[in-house]
């Protein structure tokens, strides 16, 4: 069962930080994403709605790539801290 805390800590990451997508890596095989909607490449700031799009499930091929590297490194699941993008300039 996944926990409302996550989905705090992934809105909060989104609208504190700036970022457009955060994703916190639950297991080997499983993520949480949270990925800010933009239009035209751009966050618009003067709108005043702001859409957050939480997506559970198996992990794409960057992802699955960190996801080993974690993993032999030594990094224990659920990974603690947060995975950020940001918009390219």
């Amino acid at each position: 069962m996944i926990k409302q805390k996550i989905f705090d800590q992934l809105a909060e990451a989104i609208l504190e930080a700036g970022a457009i997508q955060a994703v916190k890596y639950y297991s080997p095989k499983l993520r949480i994403k949270a990925t800010r909607r933009i239009f035209g490449g751009k966050i618009r700031k003067n709108e005043g709605n702001i859409e957050i799009l939480f997506s559970i499930g198996r992990l794409n091929y960057a992802e699955l790539k960190f996801a080993k590297q974690a993993k032999k490194a030594g990094e224990p699941f659920p990974i603690k801290k947060l995975q950020l993008k940001w918009l390219k300039k």
